[in-house]
């Protein structure tokens, strides 16, 4: 690339977003830093601008306008009930497809495209997760995810524009929202726990091993045009998580232990069958593609997860008062 390039960052009002504009900037990209909301940064690296509504029609060729990369984070996240397919697929599979196209159009050098993990499997899998594992995505939120991956290698095939997706397993860190911050809460209870049973594995992803796997597609001609599964070296069962997390606000463990099946049986009884299956279900993801061009996890899981505790969060942007 070259020197002080521009990259164009889209969901960056999300969790990860908010990361990436930052230690892009850090590292000394320029950044247009695209949301749905107007957003502003004390950055004179960053540039925000508003993307409106990515489920329709948007102005797909003037974001691209004059930026080097492409790394589109924005999309309609995880699986939630009573959302129907059709919106899954405006957002993750349609708009990918207007932006794709325009950064084709822009002879844009690099598209990153966040995909995730479930456009393989489910929320547990027996065996080990690898690029290889055939695609067999369990919800719309998947399905799509899956779907824009192809319209992306469809749409820059024999382009000037070199495309990579990253799969990241479920990602943490300072600011994180949905199941793991409700572990969090969890964990921050003064009490004993009965999680000192749950011996399932999954494999997680600190938010600074994620940032430095896409800052390393952005330069590595090994990356261009696959795809690569992204997780941390090893994975955790959840009760060593869970005392990782306590040992981050300096608590002890704490924990007795419960059969799983009990725990599982409780919290679906609690109307929490999703958040039962990812306490007791496995899920391991192998990132040994992707090291092997020369990416290197910096974060180990369980020290990560305790400094997560220990940083609280972090807000990288606030809304503009003009909307």
């Amino acid at each position: 690339m070259s020197a002080m390039p521009r990259i164009l960052v889209t969901g960056a009002s999300g969790f990860i977003g908010q990361h990436l504009v930052r230690k892009l900037s850090r590292s000394g990209y320029r950044v247009r830093a695209a949301a749905r909301q107007p957003i502003m940064f004390d950055d004179p690296n960053v540039e925000g601008i508003a993307l409106g509504d990515m489920s329709r029609s948007f102005a797909a060729e003037y974001v691209v306008r004059g930026v080097d990369a492409v790394i589109h984070a924005a999309g309609m996240a995880h699986a939630r009930p009573g959302i129907p397919d059709a919106a899954y697929t405006a957002i993750n599979v349609d708009a990918t497809r207007q932006l794709a196209r325009a950064a084709r159009a822009a002879r844009v050098k690099r598209f990153v495209l966040m995909s995730s993990v479930r456009a393989q499997v489910g929320p547990r899998f027996e065996g080990v997760v690898t690029e290889d594992t055939p695609a067999a995505p369990t919800d719309a939120y998947g399905r799509s995810k899956i779907e824009a991956e192809a319209v992306t290698a469809e749409l820059l095939a024999g382009s000037a524009t070199r495309w990579t997706v990253l799969r990241p397993v479920l990602v943490y860190g300072p600011g994180v929202k949905g199941n793991m911050a409700a572990l969090m809460r969890l964990a921050a209870r003064p009490y004993p726990l009965p999680l000192a049973a749950l011996k399932s594995r999954r494999s997680l992803l600190s938010i600074t091993n994620l940032l430095a796997a896409i800052d390393h597609v952005l330069q590595a001609q090994a990356a261009e045009d696959t795809s690569f599964i992204v997780a941390d070296g090893e994975p955790i069962t959840v009760a060593d998580a869970v005392r990782a997390l306590r040992r981050g606000s300096d608590r002890p463990p704490l924990l007795f232990p419960v059969p799983q099946r009990a725990i599982a049986a409780a919290l679906r009884f609690a109307g929490k069958p999703q958040f039962a299956e990812r306490l007791t279900g496995e899920l391991i993801a192998d990132a040994a593609r992707l090291r092997k061009t020369g990416w290197v996890p910096v974060e180990k899981t369980e020290a990560a997860l305790a400094a997560m505790v220990r940083d609280g969060d972090r807000p990288a942007v606030r809304n503009s008062a003009r909307h």
